[in-house]
């Protein structure tokens, strides 16, 4: 399989600072490229360690965890994520990315606590997400990893040098997803709206079949006074019309002879000119009258038919205002192009359909397609990684323990791939294989979660790796073996093994000592990096107790040599 080496400096967890935590005052913790081990004596505060990282994890915690109940207790992680592809993370969670990544935890002393990413405040699920692709804690029984299918497919794919293939799929698949999650809601909404459809049509026809003009609702009901006062207007301006120039004493002869009798003086005096002028201008004016109301009279006569057609042409109108709570023929006609308008959209949907429809297909068959791949690569692939494991297990003295994948093609559509896949185990010669959970005890699935991690090592990007006592119940030539896959694991990432073995202690790059300190009022637990007769010294006491025997000290150096 493919190895990929990190650079000896990309070491991701950098800094850990603890103060006011369980029982440590302040403690300052650097960590270093490769293998770091852990030792001390039992309850010397190892696994406070762990308990304070779980804060930077997102742990919840409550005043418990005050050292000092009158302080604050601060914990605050530095790691160098560089090369972990977090950037889109971050953009999606509006945080501010650096390669420097710095998380703080802080516990008031009432209990509330406060979660920071490079100085933002964040909740306690943006750092449990995050926390995913930054640490895994491996403890002793904690094989939930182990035991996830995803967990155990993307074992699989890693080994499979499926990772571009995987990636293709899953774009596509969550794109595929997306879109039948839409076209099922168009359906939905489709279905749902072809009573509206039909109504909202019936409405459109209903208006549209009155042919209606803006601004004839007016006109008719203007048409419509004038024909029901027919028989009153033809009567006023026949009057007016025979009154003003018909009449034996016309009111327009009567006033031209007026300015006719001052058509001898009318140049005497400019005031008799203008009064002439005005006669003149009356006598004009009135004649134009009797005119246009002799031309209304001749024109208006009582149309019974016609006064029928526009009562029932307003009734239809009126009905149609009133069905739909509108004032006018003009809101009446907006209203049609509103209804023109949503009909159109569902038009639309329609069209969205057919063309998601044509969509989900096409990708459907590229899922196919690509799913098959996968499935033919984690096929050919799945003989080897069990071989391997296997030849892993025992030297772990395992010696009749295998794995075998199970992989099942499927005419389903999954996240992972076109097939099912699981990962089996059989702990001894002749044991049926059956899934982890449940067949694997905690020390088996311990050393199988280390052989599976460190011959993944290569194919995968992992996050700062860390043991917790994975060699319980292991001692002698088994311990050596496991110091040696971890030694191994820890040439591509970074590693800290906490531990009461001295065969893995020995096989640190760095080796740090977690011990007692005892005060005035009470004791804390402190932290010392150990070199040269100090971890020799520490090694020893491991092997034979305190004090060391020469034989140890010996033994401790041979371990030491041959790290």
């Amino acid at each position: 399989f493919e190895t990929y080496i990190l650079p000896s400096w990309l070491n991701m967890l950098r800094k850990i600072d603890i103060q006011n935590y369980a029982i440590i005052d302040h403690l300052s913790m650097e960590f270093h490229p490769g293998m770091t081990t852990v030792t001390g004596e039992t309850g010397a505060g190892k696994s406070i360690l762990l308990g304070a990282l779980g804060l930077v994890m997102g742990d919840r915690a409550d005043t418990k965890v005050l050292f000092d109940s009158e302080k604050k207790c601060f914990v605050e992680a530095i790691f160098d994520v560089r090369n972990y592809g977090l950037k889109e993370y971050f953009d999606q969670n509006d945080l501010e990315y650096d390669d420097e990544l710095t998380i703080r935890r802080e516990i008031s002393q009432t209990g509330k606590g406060r979660a920071f990413v490079n100085d933002s405040p964040v909740t306690l699920d943006i750092l449990t997400d995050l926390s995913e692709s930054l640490i895994d804690i491996h403890q002793q029984f904690d094989t939930r990893d182990l035991q996830r299918n995803q967990y155990q497919i993307d074992i699989l794919d890693a080994l499979a040098g499926n990772k571009d293939l995987v990636n293709k799929y899953r774009t596509l698949h969550k794109s595929y997803i997306q879109s039948s999650k839409k076209l099922e809601e168009l359906k939905t909404i489709s279905s749902q709206a072809m009573q509206e459809m039909e109504f909202l049509n019936f409405q459109l026809q209903e208006i549209d079949a009155l042919e209606l003009v803006a601004g004839e609702m007016t006109d008719i009901e203007n048409q419509q006074q004038v024909l029901e006062s027919a028989e009153e207007i033809k009567t006023s301006t026949t009057l007016i019309s025979h009154t003003l120039m018909e009449d034996e004493n016309a009111i327009v002869s009567v006033v031209q002879s007026l300015y006719q009798q001052l058509n001898s003086v009318k140049n005497l005096d400019p005031r008799y000119l203008e009064l002439h002028d005005r006669l003149v201008a009356v006598r004009e004016e009135l004649a134009d009258i009797a005119k246009e109301s002799e031309k209304i009279a001749e024109v208006t006569d009582h149309d019974p038919e016609k006064i029928q057609q526009n009562a029932a042409r307003l009734s239809i109108i009126y009905r149609l205002l009133k069905k739909h709570n509108v004032v006018n023929d003009i809101e009446l006609l907006t209203l049609r192009d509103n209804l023109q308008q949503k009909l159109s959209a569902f038009d639309d949907i329609s069209g969205n359909i057919d063309k998601l429809e044509k969509d989900c297909a096409k990708s459907l068959v590229e899922l196919k397609q690509i799913g098959g791949n996968i499935s033919k690569a984690r096929v050919k692939a799945a003989p080897k990684i069990a071989d391997d494991i296997h030849k892993m297990l025992v030297s772990l003295s395992m010696e009749h323990a295998y794995i075998k994948y199970d992989i099942q093609p499927s005419e389903s559509i999954f996240a992972h791939g076109t097939d099912q896949v699981n990962l089996l185990f059989s702990p001894n010669k002749g044991s049926e294989f059956l899934p982890i959970k449940g067949t694997a005890s905690g020390g088996e699935q311990s050393r199988l979660a280390l052989c599976i991690k460190s011959l993944t090592a290569g194919a995968m990007t992992l996050p700062t790796l860390i043991f917790d006592e994975i060699d319980a119940g292991v001692s002698g030539e088994v311990a050596h073996k496991m110091g040696q896959i971890l030694k191994k694991l820890s040439t591509n990432h970074q590693l800290m093994c906490i531990t009461h073995s001295p065969q893995i202690a020995s096989k640190g790059d760095s080796h740090y000592w977690v011990y007692k300190q005892d005060t005035d009022k009470r004791t804390l637990t402190a932290l010392r990096q150990l070199d040269g007769e100090e971890r020799i010294n520490e090694i020893a006491k491991m092997l034979s107790g305190n004090p060391p025997s020469p034989a140890a000290i010996a033994n401790a150096k041979e371990l030491l040599a041959i790290s």
